[in-house]
């Protein structure tokens, strides 16, 4: 059987679908040690196996977009966080305890109009 989920962190978004198999991640058609090629990128990728004890007995295929390479490393997180939780409801106490449950909601703050950025304002001159 075959999960789809998604999950989010600031404007990325993936789709994961996990199905039973050998541990093998596919994250936009590629292995996901080449598609985030740094240890703390793939250790967050892999976070909600560990926590769960599953690392190795799933194969995940995910389609990211949009946002950095860190916010789509997240978003993969969460997914297959909620993923599990969908196969395996008891697992939920173990990755609750971690926060890998939790949708991290902190966006960009939009540029206001008259101003440089979000809150920098212009230099005040009193004369």
């Amino acid at each position: 059987m075959t999960v789809n989920t998604s999950g989010r962190r600031k404007t990325a978004v993936a789709r994961i679908y996990l199905s039973e198999g050998s541990g093998n991640i596919l994250v936009n058609g590629r292995d996901y040690k080449e598609y985030f090629p740094t240890l703390p990128l793939q250790f967050i990728v892999n976070q909600s196996l560990q926590v769960s004890d599953l690392l190795g007995k799933y194969d995940i295929k995910a389609n990211v977009d949009g946002g950095g390479i860190k916010g789509q490393a997240e978003a993969v997180r969460l997914a297959i966080a909620k993923a599990i939780l969908e196969k395996d409801p008891e697992k939920r106490s173990a990755l609750k305890a971690k926060s890998l449950l939790t949708r991290d909601s902190r966006m960009v703050e939009r540029k206001k109009p008259g101003r440089r950025k979000a809150r920098k304002r212009f230099q005040f001159s009193k004369r």
